[in-house]
């Protein structure tokens, strides 16, 4: 979409809209999904092989061989969408029950993007331990994970624990912070193909280092970025090796401190402002308003800067201020202005080719593949204004399954084998199967028409 400078009072309006459409359609549809069946009921008497006597069999086969619930059940296209509420987009901690709708959003994204089977499970706990315990007991009827808005750094501690324990066998993955940073990643690829500059030489300023932007730093550095090259800074300043507080709490925040000691090796201190000076590219993901990020410090950077304000509902700095200051490319995470940074992009088609070739884990270079295949399918028509894919362009998905799922089966990770071409096949037609599902229910008024807004 063309960049059209609003003013705040109207930029608002704007992004209160979906709210209150919100308030009418939630409770109009009763939340956003459903469970409905795959396998035809031709007659009655299918019941008899649904259900039992015939059951009896599927069950047996699998008793004798565990593999064959992937054959035999839905497994290997469902996934858990787990949260306790903690960390719930600008709301904070508003506890499960709140925490709901996002969580059956979630869902449905999956399905319409992914093709993938998706449920909320919404948990009355925020200890890490329980969290952990309930994922590993929810194993035998999900072939995935995806952790969603738990608060840090207990999300740190329950996806590492849960990605490197052995008695974990399906893959587990934290959108909020693996999701951001795939396509984050992919907008820098993307950015970095317009304005004809490479990964190892770009430096990197990052404001925030909250889950996002850590996870974000590491994928950077997994592609090619040079951590000598970045700096980071949170609410006190830029982080460095021996910066006291960091060192105090490194047994709190493990990551904070192991950032500090990979990257700004100058040791420069202050705000944002004092070190930007020079930098390529510019990764925001910290206060929702504009202003955090001033025109004067974007006017610091390098010829052809690219900055990423990522902060809902409203960015750190407006695109056009940024522009004004400088920068030659700039996204948001808002689908009102060019260059959306939006986890929707990632998540459904990384899914997507994990569970078809069944991997145990969801590995940063399968991040970086996905990133890659995003970046590549834009180059096609990348321009300062478009720098990677939008949601609509669905190819998108079943191109970064098969990116995902061949980069599994790479890595050894894999227990299930595909050409190339199949595999991408595969995921197409599961896509668009779901897609089509959706929009016929809808026409033929099986989803009740929505009313107006």
């Amino acid at each position: 979409m063309p960049e059209e400078k609003l003013s705040v009072e109207e930029l608002k309006k704007k992004a209160e809209k979906p709210g209150k459409d919100a308030m009418i359609l939630h409770p109009f549809y009763k939340g956003k999904i459903q469970s409905i069946g795959k396998a035809p009921v031709r007659s009655f008497d299918d019941f008899a092989i649904w259900y039992t006597p015939g059951v009896a069999k599927a069950c047996t086969a699998i008793k004798e061989d565990p593999a064959k619930v992937y054959e035999m059940t839905n497994k290997g296209n469902m996934v858990a969408v787990v949260s306790d509420g903690t960390r719930v987009l600008g709301l904070g901690d508003i506890g499960p029950e709140a925490a709901g709708p996002v969580m059956e959003g979630k869902a449905i994204l999956f399905k319409y993007l992914g093709g993938v089977d998706a449920w909320p499970v919404c948990l009355d706990t925020k200890d890490a331990d329980e969290i952990i315990k309930t994922v590993k007991l929810l194993q035998p009827s999900f072939g995935g994970v995806n952790l969603e808005d738990i608060s840090k750094p207990k999300c740190y501690k329950v996806l590492e624990e849960l990605r490197n324990d052995p008695e974990v066998t399906i893959p587990v993955w934290h959108d909020d912070a693996q999701g951001t940073a795939t396509v984050v990643l992919a907008g820098v690829m993307g950015g970095l193909n317009v304005v004809k500059k490479d990964m190892e030489n770009i430096r990197v300023a990052m404001l925030g280092v909250g889950a996002a932007n850590t996870r974000t730093a590491y994928l950077l550095f997994a592609a090619g970025v040079d951590p000598k090259n970045v700096v980071m800074v949170d609410s006190k300043g830029a982080i460095y090796s021996d910066r006291e507080d960091i060192v105090e709490e490194k047994d709190y925040d493990t990551f904070k401190y192991d950032l500090a000691q990979k990257t700004n090796p100058d040791r420069m201190t202050g705000d944002l402002g004092e070190v930007i000076e020079g930098v390529d590219v510019l990764i925001t993901a910290s206060r929702p308003k504009p202003g955090t990020v001033k025109k004067e410090w974007v006017s610091k950077m390098a010829n052809d800067a690219i900055v990423y304000a990522c902060a809902n509902p409203l960015p750190e700095i407006w695109p056009w201020d940024a522009k004004e200051a400088g920068a030659r490319i700039v996204g948001t995470g808002r689908s009102d202005f060019d260059n959306q940074i939006n986890n929707s992009l990632g998540f459904p088609g990384i899914f997507r080719g994990t569970l078809d070739v069944r991997a145990t884990t969801i590995t940063d270079e399968m991040c970086v593949a996905a990133a890659k295949a995003l970046a590549d399918l834009g180059a096609k028509e990348a321009t300062e204004k478009k720098v990677i894919p939008t949601m609509d362009q669905w190819e998108l998905y079943p191109a970064e399954a098969t990116a995902v799922g061949m980069k599994a089966i790479e890595q050894g990770i894999a227990r299930k084998e595909w050409d190339e071409k199949d595999l991408y096949k595969h995921a197409e037609e599961i896509i668009r199967a779901a897609r089509a599902s959706s929009e016929i229910l809808y026409e033929k008024g099986h989803i009740p028409k929505a009313p107006k807004t």
